[in-house]
């Protein structure tokens, strides 16, 4: 019942090709343009001082080593920059999934066809395909910045990864997944609850906000939370996110972190993701779909 909800739902979803460009393609197409200008200007104004200094300008024969585009995608994904972008950019196919039966009245029509909690699971599974494709995406956009860098300066390639290196990348990939499906879930829970697509949209990035501004040192001595603690860790999906990043990779993010936050931020980010799913699926079991 569930693959029948998670088949229907990408069905419909691969239709509404805009929603899928923004949420998905729309960051990394971004990210690779913007790459390819970054080394077309830097080889021109490199040749300008060349030129200007009387020294000719050889290639370089240091090789580009592209397996590096596997470790600078998972540091990036995990990045307050690009990882927040997408975050942001994914509420629109969030939103879409999640709260676009209400919208456009559907759920009388295909809720007799299915159960409550499969409908919703369908969804939800939709949404970590997308998650997992933008990932997969921000990993080509990567290669393409790395390989438009080796035809600029005219530089050979290679591929060498360490077992260390690739096993670093591999946690902070996921690490990066379950954050976006985190967030989410959070769009999830609001549609249900109160039925609008536009609150599923805004009311996770109102959410996100908050929880970044309480996350500054300045209001977290006001509050009395110190980064290490249960509380903390609890309150901010955000930071718990950011600690176990730090954890996994030390240097990664400027958080002051010890090993004493690995608990209370794997709790968290776990919460953080059961409760909005649970308590969506308890709270559409009792809804009245009569009239959506």
């Amino acid at each position: 019942m569930v693959f029948d909800a998670l088949g229907a739902e990408a069905f419909r979803l691969s239709k509404n090709r805009l929603t899928v460009f923004w949420s998905v393609f729309f960051i990394p197409l971004l990210f690779a343009l913007g790459g390819v200008l970054y080394h077309l200007i830097n080889k021109s104004q490199g040749d300008k001082l060349a030129a200007g200094a009387g020294l000719p300008t050889t290639p370089t024969v240091t090789p580009v080593n592209l397996a590096e585009a596997i470790t600078f995608t998972a540091n990036l994904a995990a990045q307050a920059n690009i990882g927040g972008l997408i975050l942001v950019f994914m509420l629109i196919a969030g939103a879409t999934v999640y709260a676009g039966d209400y919208r456009w009245e559907t759920w009388r029509l295909i809720s007799a066809r299915n159960d409550r909690a499969s409908l919703i699971l369908g969804k939800v599974g939709v949404m970590k395909i997308l998650a997992f494709s933008t990932l997969l995406v921000l990993l080509v956009a990567a290669f393409v910045f790395y390989g438009t860098q080796a035809v600029v300066f005219q530089r050979p390639v290679s591929f060498h990864m360490s077992g260390a290196e690739a096993l670093d990348a591999l946690l902070v990939w996921l690490l990066s997944y379950v954050r976006i499906v985190q967030y989410g879930l959070i769009g999830l829970l609001i549609a249900v609850m109160t039925r609008s697509m536009m609150a599923a949209l805004f009311v996770p990035l109102a959410l996100g906000f908050a929880q970044s501004i309480l996350g500054i040192p300045p209001f977290m001595a006001l509050m009395k939370l110190h980064p290490d603690g249960w509380a903390a860790q609890l309150l901010l999906p955000g930071m718990a996110y950011d600690t176990l990043k730090t954890l996994l990779i030390p240097g990664i993010t400027q958080v002051p972190i010890t090993s004493a936050a690995l608990w209370p931020a794997v709790v968290s980010l776990t919460a953080w993701v059961l409760l909005p799913l649970l308590g969506a699926l308890a709270w559409f079991r009792q809804q009245d779909l009569s009239k959506e």
